[in-house]
């Protein structure tokens, strides 16, 4: 086996993070050798569109998140088919798994995550996907004229968009989730409560409280049985219970973990001129001041973009990252960012205001701090103005003169004090965006 080369910049990945990467380190060196290693065969394409293609709403092309001749243009090497197996931090050299190396000057891990499977026995059939690849992509699709039944195992952002497909394409769907409610990470009780009649009322069967007891069949699954004995018929089993960072290489090569791989501002590792981005990085998340595992094609694109610049010599910082969710399911559009205030985690030092329209099925939240700014909010039914918020809450704005306009259907940049507004909008009006 040999050394592959030696390039001033590698990648290990290929999806939003690496394309943040080489568009932001190209755009301040245009003529250092760079390549990127890649487990997947196909160029890189977007995860969030796989419900769309799969639900029939786009064509097989918009799946791709750049255009064939990117990396040509780019001037990058795609190793494709080849996983990064470790890092040797002391001569600069990444072994790849047929044996070969590849050394670099500076190295980008966006690895991304993998989907986590329960220890449940029979998760190993051939009808058992997540909804998380492209070889997922293609063995459902292969799977669906048959498929008369469906079990979703897992009642997240994943396991919905999947039931949503699923349930579209004809096919009676069983969604199963541990927790008392739907979506519990990403929202409130009155959300869940939404979604969950939303699911209920298209005629998806829910399953809370509950999971897999035992999966029966041969080869392929073909039945369930719960924890509380009932039995469903499966000819499909989506498993969508989340995805872990994959934080292995980093860890075997000594690089600081905690939940996904340690990055400061400039998205470097605790080791210098190694960066991380994306799925599997905990990154700075600018409302709680903590470094923190987000998950976020946002994030890791504007992540693996921040790390370019640096890996390049121009230095960035990644200050605008936190959570933040925009979701649909069965016509129930939700959009969440920031803090996620529940039932269980509220007190009184907290101030939120909200209202609840159940005829029209609107409803609004916001949370904020004791200086008044925005450290959370949570938007289901009328979702026009998110941008505005997420903005009030990235400048952190003082709103307390203002916030009893933002349930205004039509509240907007007109109805922020005149001096504020300038302050927001000045980037936009100086590139003539507005």
């Amino acid at each position: 086996m040999s050394n592959m080369g030696g390039y001033d910049y590698l990648i290990i990945g290929n999806s939003a993070g690496a394309v943040g990467c080489i568009e932001g380190l190209r755009s301040v060196d245009k003529s250092g050798t760079m390549a990127l290693v890649s487990e997947e065969e196909c160029r890189v394409y977007s995860r969030a569109l796989i419900p769309y293609y799969l639900g029939g709403h786009i064509a097989r092309d918009r799946l791709y998140y750049r255009p064939l001749d990117f990396y040509d243009r780019a001037h990058v090497g795609v190793f494709n088919g080849h996983r990064a197996v470790k890092i040797d931090t002391a001569v600069r050299m990444v072994k790849l798994d047929d044996g070969n190396s590849m050394s670099y000057g500076k190295l980008l891990i966006a690895a991304g995550g993998k989907p986590f499977y329960p220890p449940i026995p029979g998760l190993d059939k051939k009808n058992v996907y997540s909804f998380h690849s492209m070889s997922d992509v293609q063995g459902i699709e292969k799977e669906l004229p048959g498929v008369r039944s469906a079990v979703v195992l897992g009642g997240g952002v994943i396991g919905l968009m999947a039931a949503e497909v699923l349930h579209g394409k004809g096919i009676r769907v069983h969604v199963l989730e541990l927790a008392d409610r739907l979506l519990a990470p990403v929202v409130d009780e009155t959300t869940s409560q939404l979604v969950e009649n939303a699911l209920r009322e298209t005629g998806v069967d829910l399953y809370l409280n509950n999971t897999i007891g035992q999966i029966h069949g041969g080869e392929r699954v073909e039945s369930i049985t719960l924890k509380d004995g009932r039995t469903i018929p499966c000819d499909l089993l989506i498993v969508g219970v989340g995805v872990a960072p994959r934080v292995e290489l980093a860890e075997h090569a000594g690089i600081q973990v905690n939940r996904g791989i340690v990055v400061d501002k400039k998205m470097q590792t605790s080791v210098p001129g190694i960066f991380a981005c994306g799925d599997c990085a905990s990154t700075y998340n600018f409302l709680t001041d903590a470094v923190q595992n987000m998950p976020l094609w946002p994030n890791a694109y504007l992540g693996g973009r921040v790390a370019g610049y640096n890996m390049a010599g121009a230095e960035r910082e990644y200050t605008l990252g936190t959570q933040m969710n925009a979701m649909h399911f069965f016509d129930v559009n939700i959009v969440s960012a920031g803090i996620n205030v529940t039932e269980a985690n509220q007190n009184d030092s907290l101030d939120i205001i909200k209202n609840y329209d159940a005829e029209k099925k609107v409803y609004r939240k916001f949370v904020f701090s004791k200086e008044g700014t925005i450290t959370g909010f949570i938007l289901v039914g009328q979702i026009d103005r998110a941008g505005i918020f997420l903005n009030l809450m990235r400048r952190k704005v003082d709103v307390r003169g203002f916030r009893k306009e933002m349930f205004k259907n039509s509240f907007g940049y007109a109805d922020l004090p005149e001096t504020l507004r300038w302050q927001l909008l000045q980037d936009d009006v100086i590139l003539g965006v507005v």
